[in-house]
């Protein structure tokens, strides 16, 4: 279980934004703790990977992907999202503090309280787990065809060219990557939903929706508590809405409204 040579480290602000140099390595990212960065993490190949909990929510779904990457022989943590900016590697790293971890990490010294910093340190003994996950993990999903569309992705990784003037629907945080505005959302879709992963430090949970605003595109976010992140479908079915940005608002769109909601008066 314990290399003889140390994995280095890797700083990233997303799962996505990371490649082949994550091989191996401990990633600390930005990106919440679910199923499908978890799942992206083990494609990856990682030694270990430390997420933002995203404050956990419903079902615990900020953290499930440590469970999930026990199964694979990876070793996981994550951080408090009160304690750093999700979507943000080097704030994390920076400030940080543990706050979950899978027996994997766990065992490797890595706990509750832990500074981000020193918890990498102790996860550079992981080894990889060796086993791959499934070849995929469906993320995408057409909820409505007629126009303008309404997709499901279960991350904002997934807007593309297709996605222009659609609404879209996700499970990603609602932060910006980094600290930079243009990584809100790759194209111009009609109208845009995430998860607020607890709104957390510096309220960097919810930072996408001035950038939106910025590009002219209606956008909120859903309680963490309300629904699964990383799971678009649970963002449309069981999201209650915590923040809206003003072309949303302008629209008569309102905190305390449901994603669905949303969804019907963007499609006016």
């Amino acid at each position: 279980m314990f290399a003889d040579q140390l994995a280095p480290v890797r700083i990233a602000d997303s799962i996505t934004r990371i490649g082949e140099e994550a091989r191996g390595a401990v990633v600390v990212n930005g990106s919440h703790g679910g199923i499908y960065a978890a799942y992206l993490a083990a494609k990856l190949g990682v030694a270990a990977a430390v997420f933002n909990d995203a404050g956990v929510g419903r079902e615990d779904a900020g953290i499930s992907g440590l469970g999930y990457l026990a199964g694979f022989g990876v070793a996981a943590a994550a951080v408090g999202h009160m304690t750093a900016r999700i979507g943000d590697g080097a704030d994390m790293m920076a400030r940080g503090v543990v706050t979950h971890a899978n027996p994997l990490a766990a065992t490797l010294g890595c706990r509750r309280g832990m500074a981000c910093r020193e918890a990498a340190a102790v996860l550079q003994r992981a080894e990889p787990g060796g086993r791959e996950p499934p070849p995929e993990l469906e993320a995408a999903f057409l909820l409505e065809p007629r126009a303008p569309a309404v997709w499901a992705l279960d991350s904002a990784s997934l807007v593309a060219a297709e996605h222009v003037g659609t609404v879209v629907v996700t499970g990603s945080h609602g932060g910006i990557l980094g600290g930079h505005p243009e990584t809100a959302l790759k194209y111009a879709a009609l109208a845009a939903l995430f998860n607020d992963a607890g709104i957390g430090a510096d309220e960097a949970g919810v930072g996408r929706l001035p950038a939106l605003d910025a590009r002219g595109i209606a956008a909120g976010t859903v309680a963490a508590a309300s629904a699964r992140i990383g799971d678009a479908r649970s963002t449309y079915e069981d999201g209650v809405l915590t923040r809206v940005n003003r072309h949303a608002a302008a629209l008569g769109i309102t905190p305390g409204m449901t994603a669905r909601d949303f969804v019907r008066i963007v499609r006016q």
